[in-house]
């Protein structure tokens, strides 16, 4: 583990050195600014052929097929697959209902665990890592960088991150779209919170800019059984007013509503095709991690 100046009660050694079997690469052609493990849209040196071409001249002789020569009478030069390094940029959600826990870990401290293991992880591979803090608006934002200094820096906003504050996600992804100068893994770390029709423009926005789209969306146990025994105060932790109820009279149409928000949720990312994972967070970010990466290298040795 490189060399960090203080502990980081968000990060576990013993799951990175486990999970750094699995290389984390992205889904689409990265460019970056030195030579890396991901696939660029330019062709360059690497060990992974990509096609013939008609020579011209200026080419390298050194890479005429003579064998096609032979073959054909024609002069064809070999193109490889360039490999380069990706930015990530991590997007937490810092709004007040990330603050939420029915009794295990808060759904900030698991999205520190997930934002502090894969930034670690692409750091290691030499990637640039970035991450923006998202209430209402942009709380911090730090560009991707890489260099083991700026990973401290990533961790320090991490662990200063507090929630508070309504969500304006979806206008973030926006200007993250619009202002990340080249290619990059956007990781949103969110609850997801806001209404599907805004996250599916903000998805295809950042799509149609080629970046690489990983949503990792935290939900607590509770917020899905709803099994309240008593009649309970529910508070809005995003700046609403506070409703006192009986769950025997609501749970019925809060199982209603919350199935067709997350059937909306479903078509969205179907839609958008991003990289989705809806997450408890009573399950070990271990495993969501490994799913994650074991997913993506799989997928990228089918191309």
């Amino acid at each position: 583990m490189f060399n960090d100046r203080q502990p980081r009660s968000f990060l576990d050694p013993a799951v990175l050195a486990r999970l750094a079997a699995v290389p984390f690469v992205a889904r689409r052609p990265m460019v970056g600014t030195v030579s890396g493990r991901h696939s660029s849209p330019h062709r360059g040196s690497s060990v992974e052929f990509a096609e013939y071409r008609k020579y011209v001249p200026g080419d390298d002789l050194r890479r005429l097929d003579w064998r096609a020569f032979g073959r054909s009478d024609r002069h064809y030069v070999k193109e490889y697959e360039a490999d380069t390094n990706l930015r990530l940029c991590l997007v937490l959600d810092t709004s007040g209902s990330m603050a939420y826990s029915s009794g295990g870990i808060s759904k900030i401290d698991y999205a520190r665990r997930i934002c502090g293991a894969l930034g670690y992880l692409a750091s290691q591979q030499g990637d640039a890592v970035g991450i923006t803090c998202v209430a209402d608006g942009i709380v911090r934002s730090l560009p991707s960088r890489r260099s083991p200094a700026h990973l401290r820096l990533v961790f320090d906003v991490l662990e200063e991150a507090r929630p508070a504050g309504p969500t304006r996600l979806p206008e973030v992804l926006h200007e993250i779209a619009e202002t990340a100068r080249q290619r990059a893994v956007v990781a949103v770390v969110s609850d997801l919170f806001c209404e599907p029709e805004a996250l599916a423009t903000a998805f295809s926005h950042l799509k149609f800019r080629r970046h690489d789209v990983a949503a990792f969306h935290l939900l607590d146990p509770q917020e899905l059984a709803f099994d309240f025994q008593r009649p309970t105060r529910f508070l809005d932790l995003e700046g609403g007013g506070a409703i006192f109820a009986d769950p025997l009279d609501i749970t019925d149409r809060y199982h209603t509503a919350l199935g067709a928000w997350l059937e909306s949720l479903r078509r969205v990312v179907l839609e958008s095709a991003i990289d989705y994972h809806r997450i408890v967070t009573d399950e070990p970010s271990e495993q969501v991690l490994a799913r994650f990466l074991v997913g993506r290298a799989a997928g990228r040795s089918l191309r």
